[in-house]
């Protein structure tokens, strides 16, 4: 699942939504929608965004939030780690291969590190 699926899932069953509902008012297929909400579809189009946006009356803050979500969104990462150092080429690679089995709080305790030692926060 990805954060853009997971979102649209919470906000879809929060409002009484079916995706059959959900895909008719986005002219998509019910078949799309399950898998953009499963993540076996890469990130939506800037139009769908829009579309959701709009079916859940979504504004500002909320709005930027899909966005941002999307952004981050792709289920098929690729990592270039040409130049990087060997270490970090071992890590990219142990992520790529190890992801799957890491429990949601071992994910949550990576992010955390990588957010204090990132510039960006």
């Amino acid at each position: 699942m990805t954060p853009f699926g997971a979102r649209l899932r919470a906000l879809r069953e929060s409002r009484g939504v079916s995706q059959a509902e959900l895909a008719q008012a986005l002219h998509v297929s019910p078949a799309y929608l399950s898998a953009l909400e499963h993540g076996h579809r890469g990130r939506p189009s800037p139009g769908l965004i829009h579309q959701v946006n709009e079916f859940f009356g979504l504004i500002w803050d909320d709005a930027e939030e899909m966005v941002r979500l999307a952004r981050v969104s792709h289920p098929r990462v690729v990592v270039d780690t040409a130049g990087l150092s060997a270490e970090a080429t071992a890590l990219a690679n142990r992520l790529a291969r190890d992801i799957r089995r890491l429990k949601p709080e071992t994910l949550a305790a990576l992010a955390a590190v990588l957010d204090a030692a990132s510039p960006e926060g």
